[in-house]
């Protein structure tokens, strides 16, 4: 059982660290208790790095997968420096979970397509995972990633793994590519792959994360697709801080991010400003 007092980190250990990029780390993290984090998909923690501070981190795995838990952490800050010069046996803090995670049961049946950019995966990957080991429960599943360059790209295993699936379907784009880099994917922005995607706005459910600056193109493609408004869930990406909204720091108009969120219907939010 993690801690009552929801500001009272529990003690955690760093079961393992992968570089992914020259930015990027995949940490496997494993409560002392020994218990699993029992996170639901898209839901965050707050990390603490001692001496350092804490910062609010997507848990990439699915908690499908027990035992340690996964965050894709990016070098961007104190915290997130210190926590890329940690190792293998270093311990951490963790508080959480924390938000309120993407709907996986009302999302049972339908057809999803995914869209991620950059980071933006991370969270994505813990409800693709999902959906991946409850196969019978969802219907096609359509992935489409885009980043800055071919060597940005996360979890380039596993997207191979999700190809080799059934009712899964992957496109990647780079933003560019340098001239000494061999890449046979495509270039160009991650918008230009939506209008390939051959899906019946009735029965599809967009599931979208990435850099703010993304999500206002995505929206003018699924406006195109004749998409609902309400057929869309978004995972933003704020500065948060407490965790449970009482510092304010991450609210948008009535919502905060952190307690409302951070995964919010496009029809709930669409006419909040500060949202998109």
């Amino acid at each position: 059982m993690m801690n009552e007092n929801i500001f009272d980190p529990e003690k955690a250990t760093i079961v393992s660290e992968l570089k992914l990029t020259h930015q990027e780390k995949l940490f496997k993290i494993q409560l002392d208790n020994g218990e699993s984090l029992n996170h639901k998909p898209g839901q965050f923690v707050e990390l603490l790095a001692p001496g350092y501070g804490e910062a609010p981190i997507s848990v990439t795995s699915s908690p499908t997968k027990k035992g340690p838990f996964e965050l894709c952490v990016r070098s961007v800050g104190t915290v997130t420096n210190k926590l890329h010069q940690m190792e293998e046996g270093d311990k951490v803090g963790i508080r959480g979970p924390f938000g309120n995670g993407f709907p996986v049961d009302f999302l049972e049946g339908k057809d999803l397509l995914f869209i991620g950019g950059g980071l933006g995966i991370a969270p994505l990957r813990s409800l693709i995972n999902y959906v991946k080991d409850n196969a019978e429960n969802y219907g096609e599943s359509t992935i489409l990633y885009g980043c800055s360059e071919p060597s940005e790209r996360l979890f380039v295993d596993e997207f191979s793994t999700w190809r080799q699936c059934d009712d899964f379907r992957c496109d990647e784009t780079v933003d560019s590519c340098p001239v000494d880099v061999d890449w046979e994917g495509k270039v160009g922005v991650i918008t230009e792959l939506i209008p390939g995607v051959d899906f019946h706005p009735a029965t599809t459910y967009a599931i979208i994360c990435g850099p703010p600056i993304m999500y206002k193109f995505v929206m003018q493609e699924l406006d195109e697709a004749n998409l609902p408004d309400d057929h869309r869930f978004l995972s933003l990406e704020r500065r948060m801080k407490c965790g449970v909204g009482e510092c304010g720091h991450c609210q948008i108009g009535e919502y905060y991010v952190c307690r409302d969120g951070p995964v919010f219907n496009y029809a709930e939010i669409k006419d909040e400003e500060e949202a998109l």
